[in-house]
């Protein structure tokens, strides 16, 4: 409640009616703030229908904000479908400064924040999860990832698999009351998770760009990569 600048407030009582994931939760921002404006629910599951409204009524010079539930929009949070299609059509958005989980895990991480990769959500689940996590372990960047609660015991232990040396921040609730930040690899943080809430997991840099791919054959190179989680095509156009 007290992260929302003095500007996203009063945009909040200018606009005509409110963009949000769940009418339930914004109330409760609305109700804090003493505002009373129209909520329409607008989130993954029907942003690609209700769009085209949201467009008619800006080009009827409508005053809209959109907000998330927590984070900002766009950011792993609906809100591209729209801002691509208003600027597809020459209408003005703006973006607020405001809470977002990563940055302040990134920065609390203590790791290297002068190269990152923010990668969101891992996309699959299981083998194809596993996969999908060496090709983002080979990057030579902190990496940052969003994971739910009901997931994050299976990440930590993919990691503690595949990277069991890498050095790793867990943050869950950023900004909330129960904020927590714990330091260590995967295998140290495990016992210390508590399922409850929200995790950004941030991962030290990898150290892959200090092998010297000059003095490996052609069987080694093929190898290496092959180690990494990289299928057969995208291997040879590494190599």
């Amino acid at each position: 409640m007290q992260d929302i600048t003095l500007r996203a407030i009063n945009i909040l009582k200018d606009v005509d009616y409110i963009l949000c994931e769940d009418t339930r939760i914004s109330i409760k921002l609305l109700n804090h703030l003493n505002i009373n404006k129209q909520l329409i629910s607008f989130n993954k599951d029907n942003e690609h229908d209700k769009y085209e409204d949201i467009i008619n009524d800006l080009h009827n010079k409508k005053k809209i904000a959109l907000i998330s539930d927590a984070g900002t929009p766009g950011i792993s949070d609906p809100g591209h479908v729209l801002i691509k299609a208003c600027i597809n059509n020459n209408i003005q958005t703006q973006s607020l400064p405001g809470a977002t989980a990563f940055v302040p895990a990134l920065v609390n991480s203590g790791l290297d924040t002068t190269n990152f990769t923010f990668y969101g959500f891992l996309k699959n689940r299981n083998e194809k999860k596993k996969q999908e996590l060496s090709k983002v372990l080979s990057l030579n960047s902190t990496i940052i990832l969003y994971e739910s609660p009901f997931r994050i015991i299976e990440t930590l232990k993919f990691i503690d698999e595949l990277s069991p040396n890498r050095t790793l921040c867990v943050a869950r609730e950023i900004s909330k009351i129960h904020e927590e930040y714990l330091y260590g690899t995967a295998n140290q943080i495990i016992p210390k998770i508590t399922e409850k809430g929200e995790f950004v997991i941030i991962i030290d840099k990898s150290e892959i760009n200090t092998v010297d791919f000059s003095n490996l054959t052609l069987n080694e190179h093929y190898n290496y990569y092959k180690s990494q989680g990289f299928n057969k095509k995208e291997i040879i156009k590494k190599i």
